[in-house]
């Protein structure tokens, strides 16, 4: 059980680290136009990617598929700023149904997956339960993402319903700051 709870925590911790904001950032683009009623298809959509996460971990820790580091650090910035611009550039109704959502999701999952890999293979190197440990790293994972989408709905409710402030001021305030980040990210991973 103590095993369980280092990889549940290490990956809890990899989600929430103040250094390393990638998740963060998508995740509060990728929740930032909907409201509570939409709950379930964050969930499914925070699921995906937590799926797309595991499965690139696991071909990185048993080195089925290497990938340039640099390339990785250079392309998690871009998908958040992808996801930002789904926001600022597409209708709320277009984005909530969009049905390329979820491969969209899965890939940007993959991306970042990668971007852990190298480290949590160091850390399994001598693990003879390394598949389990992936499991319990991406049950914390699962976890924080929830705290981070459910959080982002709390806030989404009290800035729009109870602070009457406007969807569309909301949402371009808040993707242009992500945005920016992602963009100041993306030049300081250039790879070449």
């Amino acid at each position: 059980m103590e095993n369980f709870w280092f990889y549940f925590k290490l990956g809890f911790d990899h989600v929430l680290d103040p250094t390393g904001l990638d998740h963060f950032y998508f995740l509060i683009a990728l929740t930032l136009p909907f409201m509570f009623r939409e709950w379930q298809k964050l969930i499914i959509w925070v699921s995906i990617f937590t799926v797309g996460h595991t499965l690139s971990l696991i071909a990185s820790n048993f080195k089925w598929i290497l990938v340039n580091e640099k390339w990785v650090e250079f392309l998690i910035p871009i998908t958040i700023g992808i996801t930002c611009l789904s926001v600022l550039f597409k209708q709320r109704n277009t984005v909530s149904k969009a049905s390329w959502i979820n491969s969209i999701t899965l890939f940007f999952g993959i991306i970042h997956g990668f971007g852990f890999g190298k480290y949590f293979r160091m850390i399994s190197i001598d693990d003879e339960n390394a598949a389990i440990s992936l499991l319990e790293f991406a049950l914390g994972v699962e976890f924080a993402q929830l705290i981070i989408v459910l959080s982002m709905l709390l806030i989404n409710f009290l800035v729009i319903r109870v602070f009457s402030f406007k969807i569309q001021k909301w949402e371009l305030i808040v993707a242009a700051l992500i945005l920016s980040q992602a963009i100041s990210m993306t030049v300081e991973n250039w790879p070449l």
